[in-house]
């Protein structure tokens, strides 16, 4: 009915076209080619005044909305503005007024046929992009609302946006080969495998998406680690198709989704969270060095401010014992004594105990490991105060060069393979013998 309507107020609009074929067939113009030219400037008249509507509209209501959002206190209508998502709609008035007015303009069945699914088209097309700025907007929207920053809101708008675009592309086609969209989308049950294969990425992505948000696996802003695919950043973007990770080097990798559900990775987020940096590093000492320490060795740690009040009462606790156990102490390996490694190991307890970059509310010791071929690995367990990394590099590298540098203090050695140099020496005929 209202259609109708529209088209006899259309046939009004066009009264002016009724007289051009008689006029051309007065003037002597055949009737053939009258019938052709009536048509030619008939619609060369009608894309025109689309044309125009198009413009107007464009300007009108455009304009309309966009000075209404500036004054609502909203931030969602501004930002549909800003995606021109109401710009695309406006498109479809002049599709709507062409497809009306082409009756009028032509008058072959047939080319009215096919000037009607063109509009058609054009109209489900301005729709597409106009649901494609849409969801673009809402991941926007929802990205900057504190309840759903961190969660995957990209991964569920884009499958709404690929179920908006397979529908879309069910109606075009539907449109051209003249078939209803029900009937042509129940034939697809037999096509379903063909379907499966075709979006199986979009699926696998879907599934492998909702499956790091329902179980906080990854979050935007994650520092995370895949060695297999070269990525240690932080996620910049989740999306259906990919999770983009910035390198610290500032390289770009992209990982499907999917890879992150099947296979391993490693997020930093728990280390971020917590009160610390974890540290887990040793020296090795050489195995030839380590030995009982004499009067003379205790005399000169107790110097050692660190080691003052260790070596006064652990060397009281030993004599106690060997007192009164009637230990000879002519002989070293007799009873209990000191080694210039465990008052290392003591030393270095207590140096992290007293350094003000360790955060002390969590594990910090320093324990002796199995010796192996390379010595005996003495390892420093902590956790810096701040984690940032920049930071955690400089508080453990200033640790380690001062473990260093005080080994020799207790006789002892760092084990080292020989280099060119050690054996350039050994067979050097001027080595001092």
């Amino acid at each position: 009915m209202i259609e109708n309507e529209m088209t006899e107020k259309a046939t009004a609009l066009f009264g002016v076209v009724d007289g051009i074929y008689d006029m051309l067939v007065r003037n002597g113009v055949s009737v053939l080619l009258a019938s052709w030219l009536d048509e030619i400037i008939s619609m060369t008249l009608l894309l025109m005044i689309s044309y125009i509507a198009d413009i107007v509209s464009r300007y009108i209501i455009h304009r309309i909305i966009e000075r209404f959002a500036k004054f609502t206190e909203s931030k969602w209508d501004d930002i549909f503005v800003q995606n021109n998502v109401f710009r695309y709609l406006v498109h479809i008035i002049p599709g709507i007024i062409f497809y009306l007015c082409t009756p009028i303009a032509l008058r072959s069945a047939f080319w009215i046929a096919i000037f009607h699914k063109a509009a058609l088209i054009f109209m489900v097309l301005q729709l597409l992009r106009a649901a494609k700025a849409a969801t673009h907007s809402l991941t926007i929207i929802y990205n900057e609302h504190e309840d759903y920053a961190n969660k995957p809101v990209k991964v569920f708008f884009q499958v709404i946006a690929v179920i908006i675009y397979f529908v879309g592309g069910l109606i075009i086609l539907s449109i051209l080969i003249g078939k209803s969209f029900t009937t042509l989308f129940a034939g697809l049950g037999a096509s379903m495998a063909i379907l499966m294969l075709v979006f199986k990425d979009t699926i696998l992505g879907f599934v492998a998406g909702w499956q790091l948000s329902t179980n906080d696996m990854l979050r935007k802003g994650d520092w995370i680690t895949v060695p297999k695919y070269g990525a240690d950043g932080n996620v910049e973007e989740m999306s259906l198709y990919s999770v983009k990770v910035r390198n610290f080097d500032n390289t770009i990798t992209t990982i499907p989704p999917y890879i992150l559900v099947s296979d391993s990775f490693q997020n930093w987020r728990g280390m971020q969270e917590s009160g610390g940096r974890r540290v887990k590093r040793s020296v090795s000492i050489d195995i030839g060095t380590v030995k009982f320490c004499t009067p003379e060795m205790l005399e000169k740690f107790r110097k050692i401010r660190y080691l003052t009040d260790y070596i006064d009462r652990t060397q009281a606790s030993l004599e106690s014992y060997n007192k009164q156990h009637n230990i000879d102490n002519s002989i070293l390996v007799n009873g209990r004594r000191q080694t210039n490694i465990g008052v290392f190991r003591a030393y270095l307890q207590e140096y992290l105990k007293q350094h003000p970059e360790i955060n002390h509310d969590m594990s910090c010791m320093v324990r002796q490991l199995q010796p192996n071929e390379r010595g005996i690995p003495i390892e420093l367990y902590f956790f810096t105060r701040i984690k940032d990394w920049e930071y955690y590099e400089n508080v453990q590298s200033d640790i380690f060069d001062h473990v260093l540098a005080i080994v020799p203090q207790f006789e002892l050695r760092i084990f080292q393979f020989p280099a060119g140099e050690n054996y350039a020496y050994l067979i050097s005929p001027d080595r001092e013998s």
